[in-house]
């Protein structure tokens, strides 16, 4: 069971869907979380930065991972975190360098050295978040942490682990009484 049953339950009530859906991966499943409908919403928002700020080490400096399913996240946890004079950048990675301003593929505030937690609203094998970490290392920052607010429970948790950072789903699968995968 979650450690976070009124996420879990906010998720229950406004993201989980069932029917037949087609997945990122091209896989068919019975049911689909749209996470965003939590962590677009004030009351969801707050839930979800405070598992964020619960789970995540003391020492991570910055916040972010793939658009647009980290960058509610992140910017939630970020703000709230300010709150508390916990100062946290926040960030968000494209899925292709930007040709012109800045450029690059990091829009907002990593910094080099930064000790980054890479979130995403939800995952399942997890190659996005994992790319981002290879951005985030590229810009010299270090990832310390995978905390993504829903695992569907494919291969996530394995790459992050393979790629040695620490992984902790807010919520799973299982929590929300779905089947794994």
């Amino acid at each position: 069971m979650s450690d976070f049953p009124e996420l879990r339950d906010h998720l229950l009530a406004h993201a989980l869907r069932t029917g037949d859906f087609v997945l990122k991966s091209g896989r068919r499943s019975s049911w689909f979380v749209d996470a965003k409908q939590s962590t677009c919403r004030p009351d969801g928002m707050l839930l979800v930065a405070e598992a964020v700020l619960e789970v995540m080490p003391d020492d991570a400096t910055a916040i972010g991972g793939p658009t647009m399913g980290a960058d509610a996240v992140s910017f939630a946890v970020a703000a709230v975190a300010a709150t508390r004079d916990r100062p946290l950048r926040s960030f968000s990675v494209r899925p292709e360098a930007k040709d012109h301003g800045a450029g690059g593929r990091v829009a907002g505030a990593l910094e080099a050295g930064d000790r980054v937690v890479l979130t995403d609203d939800a995952v399942s094998r997890g190659v996005s978040l994992l790319e981002a970490a290879a951005v985030v290392r590229a810009a010299g920052a270090v990832p310390v942490m995978v905390v993504p607010v829903v695992d569907r429970g494919s291969t996530c948790a394995k790459l992050a682990g393979e790629a040695g950072i620490a992984y902790r789903a807010l919520v799973t699968a299982a929590d929300l009484g779905a089947p794994d995968g």
